[in-house]
């Protein structure tokens, strides 16, 4: 186990400052997923027979599996949200969040549904009401719970895995710099080592799973599109259709990756939720909107009353009940395994600034609640037909999903008005999926230090090729059912990767607590100003309040006032006996910014680091005219990010007395976290050796004194 501090994870995770292909996993994955997708094709009875065995299995024999993963994935975020690391922000201690809170609560709804709901929606509640997992079909009983099991099966379990994935990722990436990947969320437990093939091991089973739960996304999406094709154009429907429809989203991905109509890319994303909700709002008015809203209410309660006993259901005492959860609760479970890897990248790029605890309970609430309101509509809607006594349409629901998802729309006033609508919010599902889908493969499959930069734009048109490639496979080895086989068996490497990121971020948050809480031990008092900043006179203040440095202006003062106080103390703690690394990193505009490190063998070494950062000149600073937005600021970085405050103006004295209080605060973190016994690669414990680092904070004012 790596014994590195978590500051060097940027260093150690990236070889090379620059956007990198990651050839390897690129390679390997690639030919796992072409591989299966020749077999698929070239033999597909032999395919669908040999993944339908498999699916046996692994339900008969690995059903508690599934399920004990995602009841822990659910337990493990709660505790995270409801936990004194909850206000622990994906970012600096002074990061905000870019989103207004109802711009990116409607963002998260973009982000996890797809039109496999749409597919599910009138199919499963059906389904559940005439073949429930126990007792008899076509009973009151059944009836109650028809709805709801789609319900649970689109709920908080999809959701706690996306927000699992995403806050770790997001939380490296932003409080520490890291890039934007499963690999770097791993950092605490394997250091160096994700680098290496241990990393791009990780990296090829999250790139696998994807692919596969975006290609069976969109296989269900062609399979409901092209019903809806062929009733609005007169197209014949078939393989042939699905096919093209597949080779259209491919076709777009190109188009927005080589003529920079991302941003259409966006609007789409935006047209696509106004386009649902539309189609919601025809369907409860038009429909039995009494009826509606009711069930809608009920299946709602029921959902809470009865969430924890369906959470850890595996059906043990019933004849048929590895068959039932295999083709329904594991093959959900699975899929939302591996569409975490996913949606888990797009909910970290949207949520920098927000706390653990904003990101866990939005996730799965605002977005879970608008997926209840459209399976309940749709759900509703199919069984009051049922109710009514259309046998032939509950048959068609059942054997055949797209066509009876058609035909309920059929039976509204103005059918061919829903029909459209329907159509045109499928097809957006479907292209935004298709798209984001070969942006993140492309992402893990390349080594980008940036988190708001994405892979390369010909590497985005190689994996939607290569995912179509993959669609059209199994569509021509038996369509929706071999789709759900596959994810279903892919997805067992990925829940690996889930328990291996619960223990990762167990041990970031206990260093988070022994930090956080070690503060209370500082015997100096803080200065007036607030928080860590240094002690400015008067007149500093007043001349800080008007003061927007170039980038020229920070770097001389970086270089005159910073690195001599910086270079005193080091040599102050040489002279002591401490052992002292004085580095540089190159920054983006080609500064050397200067970091000191004080090494403590076995503890957490101290971490000071003057970065230059921009920040947007501020519209009430009184500045009419001015030659630029931005002015450059030099904040000081420890292990967990930016302090917030700004060097510029500082005499270097005070600088020194920065470091020094730093420094001090550094003591009593490691003063509290070895008292609470929170070993990890990060804060190992001792063992019975005595350090050599002082502890009390008397050493350090004759530090201080000396350098006077």
């Amino acid at each position: 186990m790596s014994r590195s501090d978590l500051s060097k994870g940027p260093e150690e995770l990236l070889e090379h400052r620059a956007d990198r292909v990651n050839w390897r996993v690129l390679a390997v994955s690639t030919a796992v997923i072409l591989a299966f997708s020749i077999w698929a094709i070239t033999t597909p009875a032999d395919a669908r027979d040999t993944m339908h065995s498999a699916v046996i299995w692994i339900a008969t024999s690995l059903g508690w599996y599934y399920v004990l993963t995602v009841t822990l994935v659910v337990g493990f975020i709660l505790w995270v949200a409801f936990s004194k690391e909850g206000d622990v922000r994906l970012g600096p201690d002074h990061s905000r969040p870019q989103y207004k809170l109802m711009t990116w609560v409607a963002m998260l709804f973009a982000a996890g549904v797809g039109i496999d709901m749409l597919f599910y929606s009138v199919t499963g509640p059906v389904a559940h009401y005439l073949y429930p997992p126990s007792g008899a079909g076509g009973t009151p009983a059944a009836l109650q719970d028809a709805v709801v099991w789609t319900m649970f099966h689109y709920g908080i379990a999809g959701w706690s895995m996306y927000a699992l994935l995403g806050m770790a990722m997001g939380y490296f990436a932003y409080r520490w710099g890291m890039p934007l990947s499963i690999r770097a969320a791993l950092y605490p437990l394997f250091g160096k080592r994700v680098r290496g093939p241990l990393g791009d091991g990780i990296s090829i089973i999250a790139l696998v799973g994807t692919v596969f739960g975006v290609a069976t996304s969109m296989g269900i999406g062609v399979v409901l599109l092209s019903v809806g094709f062929s009733l609005l154009f007169g197209l014949p429907q078939g393989l042939p259709l699905q096919v093209a429809l597949v080779l259209g989203a491919v076709v777009l991905t190109i188009l927005a990756t080589t003529s920079g109509v991302d941003r259409g890319i966006r609007l789409i994303s935006e047209l696509n939720l106004w386009s649902a909700l539309a189609m919601m709002v025809y369907i409860l008015v038009t429909g039995q909107t009494a009826f509606l809203l009711n069930a809608l209410v009920e299946n709602i309660g029921r959902f809470i009353l009865t969430l924890p006993e369906r959470t850890l259901q595996t059906l043990a005492y019933e004849p048929q009940g590895a068959q039932w959860m295999g083709g329904w609760t594991l093959f959900f479970w699975a899929f939302w395994l591996a569409w975490g890897p996913f949606v888990g990248v797009f909910l970290a790029r949207i949520s920098r600034g927000r706390t653990l605890r904003e990101f866990v309970i939005a996730a799965i609430t605002a977005p879970v609640l608008c997926d209840f309101i459209i399976v309940s509509l749709f759900g509703n809607s199919a069984l009051f037909q049922v109710l009514q006594g259309n046998t032939a349409f509950a048959q068609l629901a059942v054997e055949s999903p797209e066509q009876g998802w058609y035909a309920l729309l059929g039976m509204f006033p103005g059918p061919m008005i829903l029909i459209a609508l329907a159509t045109l919010s499928g097809l957006l599902f479907y292209l935004t999926s298709a798209n984001s889908g070969a942006m993140v493969t492309a992402n893990f499959s390349a080594s980008i230090p940036e988190p708001s930069h994405d892979g390369p734009k010909w590497l985005r048109i190689f994996w939607a090729a290569i995912t179509a490639v993959l669609t059209i496979a199994m569509l021509l080895a038996g369509g929706v059912t071999t789709m759900e086989y596959a994810t279903l068996i892919f997805a067992l490497p990925v829940t690996i990767i889930a328990y291996l990121v619960m223990a990762s971020f167990y041990k970031v948050l206990r260093m988070e607590r022994a930090e956080r809480e070690g503060q209370v031990l500082l015997r100096r008092s803080m200065a007036p100003t607030g928080g860590h900043a240094p002690e400015r006179s008067w007149k500093q203040r007043l001349e800080r309040l008007r003061s927007y440095p170039s980038l020229r202006q920070a770097t001389q003062f970086l270089d005159r006032t910073v690195r001599p106080a910086l270079d005193d103390v080091a040599a102050e703690f040489r002279g002591q006996g401490y052992e002292v690394e004085q580095s540089a990193m190159l920054n983006a505009y080609g500064v050397q910014e200067p970091l000191l490190r004080v090494s403590m063998e076995r503890f957490r070494a101290f971490h000071y680091q003057v970065a230059i950062v921009e920040a947007p000149v501020p519209m009430f600073s009184g500045r009419m005219t001015r030659e630029t937005d931005v002015y450059y600021r030099l904040e000081v970085f420890t292990q967990t990010g930016s302090g917030g405050y700004d060097l510029m103006g500082l005499t270097k004295q005070q600088v020194i007395d920065d470091v020094l209080d730093r420094y001090e605060a550094h003591l009593a973190f490691l003063t509290y976290s070895t008292e609470t016994d929170t070993a990890s690669v990060l804060t190992p414990a001792p063992q019975g050796q005595q350090s050599v680092v002082p502890t009390d904070a008397a050493d350090v004012e004759d530090i201080e004194e000396k350098i006077r």
